[in-house]
């Protein structure tokens, strides 16, 4: 395992650890998995890798307005430096994915 990717998987665990007790949906395991690295375990986008890669944190008001449709486009086909889940994620995993991206807005 490279330094890099063991500062990648103790930067997911801390993530995982510090994860707000939040209602559990089907998309709660997917987005600790592949999201919560950029984006946080609650959303915020405080993480360092966030910060340097200017994430908006999902209750930015930009985020919230946003529709499902959006998100899911955003997912699927990547979006600046946010890779592609297209052949990653199924669609549904995609659409849980935002479901609980909205538990983290309210």
């Amino acid at each position: 395992m490279t330094h890099g990717m063991k500062t990648a998987a103790l930067v997911v665990m801390a993530a995982m650890m510090a994860a707000p007790a939040l209602a559990q949906g089907p998309g709660a395991d997917t987005y600790k998995a592949k999201c919560a690295m950029c984006h946080g375990a609650d959303g915020l986008a405080a993480t360092p890798m966030a910060k340097s890669m200017k994430v908006l944190s999902f209750k930015d008001p930009a985020m919230v307005s946003a529709s499902d449709a959006q998100f899911i486009a955003s997912t699927t086909n990547g979006k600046g430096k946010m890779p592609a889940y297209t052949g990653k994620l199924t669609d549904p995993q995609i659409k849980d994915v935002v479901a609980y991206i909205r538990t983290l807005q309210k």
